[in-house]
Formats: structure tokens, C-alpha cells, sequence
């Protein structure tokens, strides 16, 4: 007969079965619920990244309006462009946390905002676009590069390989014609695009330039959409010895010295001070003036950096974008980390940035 307890009580074994399903009961609640709580923290986490792009592409945004702005009033001014000029001054690090918190909603719960950047002429390197004029070889240009690989210690073998590939990316190809039609049948102007040109030092692989010359040529090339002049009022020493056919970089410095004391306003101004001989400065190769511009900025919030990096055209008083470049990094924990990394973003992965 079944044993039943004093005052009609359960058995002891009933008794455990129901607790245990009491405690499977608790914990399946118990992980409902932090599943639930996890997704709604990870949704909180995505709306939070999400908002602080946002305001991040805000705040930049305007900053490159206000370099558009500088390099339009610089225009107006007239003369030369030089290292001298308000556009020329970098911005260091600057806490505008509270210029934006007068625009109520701009910060939405963001402490710290910081922001640098620097505006940069891109002609005041070796534009890699002027290797290939009338759709051949430039040989001015190519042993103007040759001798920069030089001055650098790279092997000038590798200019001849560039050049070689980028005009084969630059020629126009006929488009094969349809199946069934003729070669005579195809449209003559219809013509293949041209494919898409390196703006990235890691995409100079493309074109058969090694890593390492790379990294060691960032500070002196540039990729342009089109042929550019050398300013030589921007230009470093070693961009003034290997475009000048006939100097060395003893005359080079000699010019960066003459025009700290005063901007050349004109060519012509430089000829004096090159060595007896010295062919003169062709206007097509050479300019005191600048059209194309590189600007970089920096916005730290809290732990996150977002950096941006665009190309300006400017023609007389408008200024446009070329193209907006935005790379997104943690902001590292460690001082140490940090300085590391400010260092390796300011050798940068776009061609026409300085490192």
C-alpha cells in the first residue's frame, strides 16, 4: 500500500521533483530575461554608434566647409600660395565641446569632443598623373622621378614599371565588338572606361611600385586627376632637386631658404638664385600658385577617433570636393598606444596626405 505522510503530505521524492522543476522554471526565466536584456543593451550600443557617426560626419562636415571657406577667401586675396598663408597654419587639437553645446541637442550626452586638422597643398609633391601626357610616356616627368628614386636611395628601376602601367590604365581601349558584327561595325568613340587610379599608398602595388618605396615616397607624390604643376613655394627640397633638371639639393635648400625670407610672386623670381645654365622654369611644370589641396581631419569623442581626409579643387573662387576619404579607429587606452597610433595615422593610407 502507498504510504501517505502525516496530515496527507506529499512524499519526500515529490517534493524534490517539484523544487527541481521550480529551479529549471528560474532559470529559464532567469535566461530569457538576459538574452532580452542583451539584445536591448546591444540595440542601445548600435543607436549610440550609430548617432555618434552621425554627429562625427556633422562636425566634420563643417569643418570642411570652414576650410573651403579659408582657401575661397585666400583666393580673393590674390598672389602667390605659400606656407605663410592663414590656410597653411595646422589646427591642433582643440576641445569644442562647448561651442557645441549651445546648439541644444548637438552633443546628446557626449562630454568631450576634440577636433584638429591641417589643410596641405598637394602640389607640392611629384603628381604621379604627370607620367603620362597625350597618351604616352613623359620623358621630362619619368627622369624627374628617376631622379627622386635616387635621392632617396630607391631603385629607379621601378619609376619605368609606374609609368609603364599607368599609361596602359590611362589609354583608352576600343570595346570588343558585339557577337556576330564586325570590327568595321563597331562604333569607333566607343571606348572602354578608363579603370579607377590609386589614391592609397597600398593601392600603388597596382601600378608595381613596391611597399617599401612606398612608405619612403609618401612625403613627395601625390596622385592628381589630371597633370599638375610643382609649387615652388610649397615644394620640399627634395621635390625642388629632382624636378629641376640641373640643381642638387645644396641649390634646393638654397631656394627653401630664399623663399622663407619672402614668397616668390613669380617664376621668374626663382631663375636668379638657380646655378648658371639652368634651363628656365616652364610654367606648365612649374607654378607659385596652387589648385589642388588636401585636408585632414581629426575628431576624437571620448573613445572613439574618426578621421577624414578629402581633396579640394579650387578654380578663381570655387572651391570643390574632389572626394571624401572617412576611416574609423578606437581610441587606444594606453598614452603610450595613443601617441603610436597618431603616428601611424599621420603617415596615412591616402597618397596625397603628407605623412
Amino acid at each position: 500500500m502507498r504510504h501517505i505522510g502525516p496530515r496527507g503530505q506529499a512524499p519526500a521524492p515529490q517534493r524534490g521533483a517539484a523544487l527541481l522543476l521550480a529551479l529549471l522554471t528560474v532559470a529559464l526565466v532567469a535566461t530569457l530575461a538576459s538574452a532580452a536584456l542583451w539584445r536591448h543593451w546591444r540595440n542601445v550600443e548600435v543607436e549610440q554608434s550609430e548617432r555618434a557617426r552621425m554627429q562625427a560626419g556633422w562636425v566634420l562636415g563643417g569643418a570642411l566647409d570652414w576650410a573651403r571657406l579659408i582657401l575661397r577667401e585666400d583666393a580673393r586675396a590674390g598672389g602667390p600660395d605659400h606656407g605663410g598663408e592663414p590656410w597653411a597654419v595646422p589646427l591642433q587639437e582643440s576641445r569644442i565641446s562647448g561651442f557645441l553645446a549651445l546648439e541644444p541637442g548637438a552633443l546628446d550626452g557626449i562630454d568631450e569632443v576634440y577636433l584638429s586638422g591641417q589643410i596641405t597643398d598637394a602640389q607640392a609633391r611629384m603628381n604621379l598623373r604627370n607620367l603620362v601626357a597625350d597618351n604616352k610616356v613623359s620623358e621630362p616627368d619619368q627622369q624627374a622621378f628617376a631622379r627622386l628614386f635616387e635621392l632617396l636611395g630607391l631603385d629607379a628601376s621601378e619609376i619605368d614599371t609606374v609609368a609603364a602601367n599607368l599609361l596602359r590604365a590611362l589609354t583608352p581601349v576600343a570595346a570588343a565588338p558585339a557577337a556576330g558584327a564586325s570590327q568595321a561595325e563597331t562604333p569607333p568613340d566607343k571606348e572602354q572606361p578608363v579603370p579607377l587610379l590609386p589614391r592609397r599608398l597600398d593601392q600603388l602595388a597596382w601600378l608595381g611600385l613596391s611597399a617599401e618605396s612606398a612608405r619612403v615616397l609618401a612625403p613627395f607624390i601625390t596622385m592628381l586627376p589630371v597633370r599638375t604643376p610643382v609649387n615652388v613655394n610649397t615644394a620640399p627640397e627634395e621635390v625642388l632637386a629632382a624636378s629641376i633638371p640641373g640643381i642638387d639639393r645644396t641649390d634646393a635648400q638654397a631656394l627653401v631658404s630664399a623663399r622663407q625670407r619672402a614668397p616668390f610672386r613669380a617664376l621668374g623670381a626663382v631663375m636668379p638664385l638657380l646655378p648658371a645654365g639652368t634651363e628656365a622654369l616652364a610654367p606648365g611644370r612649374f607654378s607659385v600658385g596652387t589648385r589642388f589641396f588636401d585636408v585632414r581631419g581629426r575628431l576624437r569623442m571620448e573613445q572613439l577617433v574618426v578621421e577624414e581626409r578629402s581633396l579640394l579643387l579650387r578654380n578663381g573662387m570655387e572651391v570643390s570636393i574632389l572626394w571624401r576619404e572617412r576611416a574609423r579607429a578606437e581610441l587606444p587606452l594606453a598614452p603610450a598606444a595613443a601617441a603610436s597610433a597618431t603616428a601611424s595615422a599621420a603617415q596615412g593610407p591616402v597618397l596625397t596626405m603628407p605623412p
